[in-house]
C-alpha cells in the first residue's frame, strides 16, 4: 500500500482485505504530515516502511515492489490505502495470475460504468479516453484504460521490468505499462467500482496536465524503441 495522508481511510481499506489468501502487507509510507504511521501500526501492520522525505508516488511504489519482493511474494497487489478501490477484488485479481491465466492483471474502473458512477471528474474522464486511445494507437494494444491505481503482477514481472529507473512522479504507473507490453507480457482487466471524496487521494488540474504530457512521452519512447529508432533507460530489461 503506497500511503500519503491517508490516516482517515487506510483502516476501512485494511479491515475489506481477504486475509484468507492475503500473507503479507506492506505499507510505505510517503512522509506524511498526519497520523498514517500509528493507525498503521495500531492495525498491526507488520510491513512499515518509513521516507523521511516525500519521494512522490512513483518513488512511493519503488519501496513498496523492493520490500514486496524481498519477502519472496508470487503475486503483488498494489491497493491505494485511500479506500478509492475496493479490497474485495484481491481475491479474484490474484486468481487470475495464480492459475496462469494473465500475468498482471488491472482493476478497470472504464469497463462498465464504474468511473462515471463513482464520481470521476469529467475532466479526467475525458483526458482518460482521449489518453488511452492514443497509447493503444502507439502500443498496439486494446486496454480499456491505462490510468488506474489498482494492480495486480507476477513476481516474476517485477523482477524482470526495469522499475527502478522509472520516474518518482505519477507517469510512473505508465511507464510501469509500457515496460509490461515491450516486454511481451499480456494484461487482464476487470471491472472495478471506484469512489470519489474528499479523502481519496486524487491529482489536480495541473498536475494532470504534466501527467498528461509525461504519458504521450512515454507512449512516444515506447513506438521509437520498437521501430529501433531510440533507446530508452526504462526498456531495459533486468533479467
Amino acid at each position: 500500500m503506497p500511503a500519503f495522508n491517508a490516516a482517515l481511510t487506510l483502516e476501512n481499506t485494511f479491515h475489506e482485505i481477504p486475509f484468507e489468501i492475503v500473507d503479507e502487507v506492506v505499507l510505505v509510507d510517503d512522509n506524511s504530515t498526519d497520523e498514517t504511521i500509528e493507525v498503521a501500526k495500531k492495525l498491526g501492520i507488520k510491513h512499515i516502511i518509513e521516507h523521511n522525505k516525500n519521494l512522490g508516488y512513483g518513488g512511493n511504489q519503488k519501496s513498496c515492489y523492493k520490500k514486496a519482493l524481498e519477502l519472496k511474494a508470487d503475486v503483488v497487489i498494489m491497493l491505494h490505502p485511500d479506500y478509492q478501490y475496493t479490497p474485495k477484488l484481491i481475491e479474484a485479481m490474484s486468481y487470475i495470475i495464480v492459475n496462469g491465466v494473465y500475468p498482471v492483471v488491472l482493476g478497470s474502473r472504464i469497463l462498465g460504468k464504474g468511473a462515471k458512477k463513482g464520481g470521476m471528474p469529467l475532466y479526467k474522464y475525458i483526458s482518460n479516453r482521449f489518453l488511452t486511445l492514443f497509447q493503444n494507437i502507439l502500443m498496439n494494444q486494446k486496454l480499456a484504460e491505462y490510468h488506474t491505481g489498482y494492480r495486480a503482477f507476477s513476481s516474476e514481472v517485477l523482477r524482470k521490468v526495469n522499475f527502478l529507473s522509472n520516474s518518482n512522479d505519477f507517469v510512473f504507473d505508465n511507464q510501469m505499462l509500457a515496460q509490461i507490453f515491450y516486454a511481451n507480457y499480456e494484461i487482464a482487466e476487470i471491472t472495478c467500482p471506484t469512489k470519489y471524496f474528499i479523502e481519496a487521494s486524487s491529482i489536480n488540474f495541473y498536475r494532470s496536465i504534466k501527467y498528461g504530457l509525461g504519458v504521450i512521452k512515454t507512449s512516444m519512447q515506447y513506438r521509437l524503441q520498437k521501430w529501433g529508432l531510440g533507446s530508452f533507460v526504462i526498456f531495459k530489461q533486468t533479467s
